[in-house]
C-alpha cells in the first residue's frame, strides 16, 4: 500500500471535512470548522457509512492531540497563532465566485477586514504573498491569516458570487 490518502470536502458555512481511510480500512474523518474547534470521527469497520465515534474538541485540544501525535513537528521557530490571537485558514475560491478573474486588491481583504491572504495554492502550485495585481482564479484556495473575526469576515466576502 502507499501513502495513506487525505482527501477534503468543503462544507460551506461549516469548515472542511477531511477523510483518511487507513492502512486496515478504517475510515476516519476530521471537521475542521471555522470557529477553530474540530470534531474527530471514526466509522464502524464494517460499515464506512456508521459513525462510531465522534469527539468535539476545542482548538486547544486539538492542537494538543496533534503534538501527541506529530511530536516532532514543533520546534520554538513556528508561530503558534492561536497564541497570539490569530487563525489561519484555507478558504476555497468558488468557479462562480464574484472575485474570479479579479485582482487581489479589488478585494480590499486587508483594508476591509484587518486579514491576510498571505498564500494562494493553485493545482500543485504555491504562490507566496501574492501582490495586489495578482489575479484570482475559481479553485484557488486562499491561505488567509487574521483574527477569528476578520478571517470569517474574508471568507464571507471570498464566498460572494
Amino acid at each position: 500500500m502507499g501513502a495513506p490518502r487525505l482527501s477534503s470536502t468543503p462544507l460551506p458555512g461549516i469548515g472542511v471535512r477531511y477523510d483518511l481511510t487507513t492502512r486496515e480500512q478504517r475510515h476516519l474523518s476530521v471537521v475542521a470548522h471555522r470557529d477553530g474547534q474540530r470534531t474527530l470521527n471514526a466509522y464502524a469497520k464494517d460499515d464506512p457509512d456508521a459513525c462510531s465515534l465522534s469527539v468535539r474538541l476545542t482548538s486547544e485540544e486539538a492542537a494538543t492531540l496533534i503534538d501527541a501525535l506529530v511530536p516532532e513537528h514543533h520546534t520554538p521557530n513556528l508561530l503558534s497563532t492561536t497564541d497570539l490571537g490569530l487563525v489561519a485558514e484555507r478558504i476555497e475560491l468558488s468557479a462562480v465566485s464574484h472575485w474570479n478573474g479579479r485582482l487581489l486588491g479589488d478585494t480590499r481583504m486587508r483594508t476591509d477586514t484587518g486579514a491576510s491572504i498571505v498564500a494562494v495554492l493553485r493545482r500543485a502550485e504555491a504562490i507566496p504573498s501574492p501582490a495586489p495585481d495578482f489575479r484570482l482564479a475559481g479553485g484557488d484556495t486562499l491561505i488567509v491569516i487574521g483574527t477569528r473575526e476578520g478571517v470569517e469576515a474574508a471568507a464571507s466576502i471570498l464566498g460572494r458570487e
